[in-house]
């Protein structure tokens, strides 16, 4: 059987499009019954448009890779809350939102052998996870260190100069968040169990502490600045690529953004993978 590679799509749209009414019915109305009344419930109008802009803007992300109108999918869940899309077309997704951005990411199988269905259950090793966080949240962050980062990250937070800890503590975050995610068990994992240490010729590193995770090895993660944010993507296995897409505004016909040049970690894994498939 022919080898099926991963090719990953991370996915930008904005919010504060919904501030026109046009675009901001258009996009409720790809949503499903239950999206739309848990938009509702949102007190505050900017939280009812990261939302409606969130989900929406997953539809849109699955469309561009499997010939479904952005209307018609529907998910199941797992146990945790974390969904999957139906029908299951080789395709795996998560998303976030923060002030100002919602993301999306999709693994999609690049090539398939031509005697699978194109309806099959994806390969393994396509889970995937992804956080987002605006810089300002930075300072805060630090002020929780001792609550969510182990011991082990704590002591190399607290080794860097002050004005570099914002932005470390800002990096274990989306990543430790993006790594729940990805595994699908959200904060039933203890957070301070896991940890994302930097430094050395792995440059990023991701350690957990017994019954955390059977095998910690198989995750590879990224991080990368968008509109003032902080992203970071987890992903179980090789991937071939990442595309970057834009929806702006929503329901616009997509663009393609620049390829992003940003390592992705363990750096000599990476490398080693690399080699095996260049």
């Amino acid at each position: 059987m022919g080898m099926q590679k991963v090719v990953l799509h991370l996915w930008f749209a904005y919010p504060g499009d919904l501030s026109d009414p046009g675009i901001a019915e258009a996009c409720a109305a790809v949503l499903n019954d239950a999206e739309r009344a848990q938009a509702a419930r949102f007190r505050f109008e900017r939280h009812r448009h990261e939302y409606v802009a969130t989900h929406a803007l997953g539809r849109i992300a699955l469309s561009h890779s499997y010939p479904l109108p952005p209307q018609a999918w529907s998910y199941s869940a797992n146990k945790y809350g974390k969904p999957a899309p139906i029908p299951d077309c080789g395709l795996r997704f998560n998303q976030s939102n923060s002030v100002g951005l919602a993301v999306c990411l999709v693994a999609s199988a690049a090539t398939r052998d031509p005697y699978v269905s194109p309806t099959a259950s994806p390969p393994t090793g396509t889970e995937v996870g992804v956080d987002v966080e605006s810089s300002s949240r930075a300072e805060e962050i630090v002020d929780l260190a001792s609550h969510v980062f182990s011991l082990a990250e704590q002591a190399q937070l607290e080794a860097l100069p002050a004005a570099d800890r914002p932005g470390r503590a800002l990096s274990l975050w989306t990543l430790k968040e993006a790594y729940i995610k990805a595994r699908g068990m959200g904060l039933s994992l203890p957070l301070r169990k896991i940890s994302f240490l930097f430094g050395g010729t792995e440059g990023i590193r991701l350690r957990v502490e017994a019954g955390v995770d059977d095998d910690p090895a198989r995750w590879r993660f990224c991080l990368l600045n968008h509109m003032e944010h902080r992203i970071a993507l987890v992903v179980q296995g090789a991937a071939s690529g990442l595309q970057v897409w834009e929806s702006h505004p929503l329901l616009s016909t997509p663009r393609r953004l620049p390829d992003r040049e940003e390592p992705w970690f363990p750096i000599l894994a990476a490398a080693s993978q690399l080699h095996q498939t260049g």
